[in-house]
């Protein structure tokens, strides 16, 4: 039997925010990053939700090299300012967890870097198909 837990906390180990990922495959679904578990009621009917944000994949198919599909972050420009897209989506819509890998630049990262900025500080990101056997099934 398997079983996968989706995290969203502000403080994990007392100090850093903690927003796993999500995944729902590659063709035709989206990858997002969990913000928020939440849930509201209308008209009697409870319905639980994540606030995500989204990315977007880039190219049609994986990278090259890495075998690995490569995305970004759906972002919205207004004017200079840039802003992360996010939604609301029923926790059923949810599929799996992913593991993002940055997709790093040519220089070295600054010495005091952190990495629980990782997901808010690069502009691409591999999804690891690598992670475990259910992440190869899915991310083709």
């Amino acid at each position: 039997m398997h079983r996968e837990i989706i995290r969203s906390t502000p403080l994990w180990r007392r100090q850093y925010s903690r927003h796993d990922c999500t995944k729902s495959g590659m063709r035709g679904m989206i990858v997002g990053r969990v913000k928020l578990f939440f849930s509201f009621t209308h008209d009697g009917v409870t319905y639980p939700c994540a606030l995500v944000d989204r990315f977007s994949r880039m190219g049609r198919g994986p990278d090259n090299f890495t075998g690995m599909w490569k995305i970004k972050p759906e972002v919205m420009v207004t004017g200079r300012r840039r802003t992360r897209i996010q939604s609301v989506e029923h926790i059923d819509t949810i599929y799996r967890a992913a593991h993002l890998l940055p997709v790093f630049g040519d220089g070295p990262l600054p010495l005091d870097f952190h990495f629980s900025y990782s997901l808010d500080s690069f502009n691409a990101y591999y999804v690891n198909k690598y992670a475990d056997h259910h992440a190869n099934e899915i991310v083709f």
